[in-house]
């Protein structure tokens, strides 16, 4: 048997459907494309969402932050049970929810309403998320063909998150922003009834006889508590900041409890030996950062055009158009060049050009002109972030057993939603640290607003680039020099 033979998933109670790698990719990044595209694509909605619902605009942040919080606290949880209990399934389950749910924020008549079903959906995608990307690396084989495989859905990811703004914009001016969740619906419940025609079910080599609840608890409720005290950091006055320092200390010993559960579990969430894989350990610690400047710049972008250069919502949306296109090139080089050098000089050729890139945001004027100032920074980021998003997944899959690949898949996928809400947090606080002189200086002259408005902007980009630079250091520092074709192939599960 070749090994990729090998390496194909084994059926369990049914017949696996014929291996046919074009469709399992297309299947399966189409799955992970649309809970990437949740992350962004309400954005540009909040306005009218807030007008509509007449939602304070304390409790509008969290129709955003409730869904990263749950995706991103439920990732490692729904990793392990992908492995334990079968990834298609686990897959088909984050399928039916997050159509559901979506259903049920698309009929959202109030605040709470719309909330839950965000925290649903972030459940479902983390559901998703986990299983699609294991399912992908156990189809295809280590080297060349799980590169390229790994290639496109780092290309997509990239692009949902911008093409999320993109869309929003169309679909709130067009047929109303309800349609931002309607349109899940259909793909979510044609893809789980689909599933089973088109990737075979597979699950780790020994079924679990138990299973480590109590780590899963702690490493959950620390997750989800850290990711929700970040976004608290970037809130208005009225939070009080007991609260904030108390969540993070309450994370804190939540998380030193996980640590000394798995030292002593039979069977623990997360073996802690899998950390002596440098690969995986540098991949998880870049993609942090990497995932902090990205974050970063969406965010700040969108809030620098409209309020300094007072872009519309839908004009905002389409000066992405080209930062999409150049994030799938950049994913697309990289996912040719990964095979024939290594992940880290193609990670730190991205995280140079990010890093320029934001840079040039960092310098951009109050009345910059979108060809002169704004696109070639978007170029140049773009190409970087799409050059890095590649090497980083590849990176943390390289030397994976079969049997870990759900594992692996909750590991780098919860360094992106934790380092995405760590990098916000940190470059609002520092950005917004001047907001009440600058606001006493500006007193209410327009032309003085505008300019305090872009030092706030401009500071943030600055954070942003340290994220990058900061990667790439680390990137130099920690990860090896080691082609994923250098690694042995994963061991087969036995039927």
């Amino acid at each position: 048997m070749s090994t990729q033979e090998s390496l194909r998933p084994h059926p369990t109670d049914e017949s696996a459907p014929p291996h046919r790698p074009g469709l399992i990719l297309a299947f399966l990044c189409l799955a992970g494309f649309t809970t990437f595209l949740d992350v962004s694509i309400v954005n540009v909605a909040l306005p009218t969402i807030e007008d509509e619902l007449h939602i304070s605009q304390t409790s509008l942040q969290y129709i955003v932050t409730t869904y990263g919080m749950l995706l991103g606290g439920f990732l490692l949880l729904t990793g392990r049970l992908a492995d334990a209990f079968g990834r298609r399934r686990m897959l088909q389950t984050g399928l039916i929810l997050f159509a559901l749910s979506s259903l049920l924020a698309g009929f959202g008549q109030s605040a709470a309403m719309l909330i839950v079903a965000r925290g649903a959906q972030g459940l479902g995608a983390a559901f998703i998320a986990t299983a699609a990307l294991s399912l992908l690396a156990n189809n295809f084989a280590e080297g060349a063909e799980r590169n390229k495989a790994l290639g496109a859905w780092g290309a997509l990811s990239g692009i949902a998150a911008v093409a999320g703004v993109t869309l929003g914009g169309l679909l709130t001016d067009g047929p109303g922003w309800r349609w931002i969740f309607f349109i899940n619906v259909p793909i979510g419940l044609v893809c789980a009834l689909i599933a089973p025609r088109i990737v075979g079910e597979s699950r780790a080599a020994e079924r679990r006889s138990s299973f480590d609840i109590a780590g899963a608890v702690t490493l959950t409720a620390g997750l989800v508590l850290l990711i929700f005290s970040l976004g608290q950091t970037i809130d208005d006055s009225d939070v009080p900041m007991a609260r904030v320092y108390g969540g993070f200390a309450l994370s804190a010993v939540l998380l030193i409890t996980f640590l000394l559960i798995e030292r002593r579990a039979e069977a623990p969430l997360i073996p802690l030996g899998v950390f002596k894989r440098k690969s995986l350990r540098a991949s998880n610690i870049v993609a942090v950062l990497l995932l902090g400047t990205c974050v970063t710049l969406f965010f700040f972008a969108s809030l620098f055009m409209q309020q300094v250069l007072n872009w519309s919502a839908l004009k905002t949306g389409l000066a992405y158009v080209p930062l999409a296109v150049i994030v799938a090139v950049g994913a697309g080089i990289a996912s040719q060049l990964v095979t024939k050098v290594a992940a880290k000089p193609v990670l730190m050729a991205g995280l140079t050009l990010t890093s320029v890139g934001m840079f040039l945001l960092w310098r951009a004027p109050s009345d910059a002109s979108y060809v002169v100032d704004l696109l070639p920074a978007f170029l140049i980021s773009g190409l970087g972030l799409g050059l890095s998003f590649v090497p980083v997944q590849v990176a943390a899959f390289t030397g994976t057993q079969e049997d870990e690949s759900g594992l692996s898949a909750g590991l780098i996928n919860t360094a992106q939603e934790v380092g995405g809400a760590l990098g916000l947090a940190v470059a609002a606080t520092y950005a917004f640290r001047q907001v009440e002189q600058l606001t006493e200086w500006a007193d209410g002259v327009p032309a003085r607003v505008t300019q305090a408005r872009t030092e706030v902007f401009h500071d943030a980009f600055l954070a942003g680039a340290c994220f990058a630079v900061a990667g790439l250091l680390l990137t130099l520092l920690l990860l090896p020099f080691t082609k994923a074709s250098d690694q042995p192939a994963a061991a087969p599960a036995e039927a």
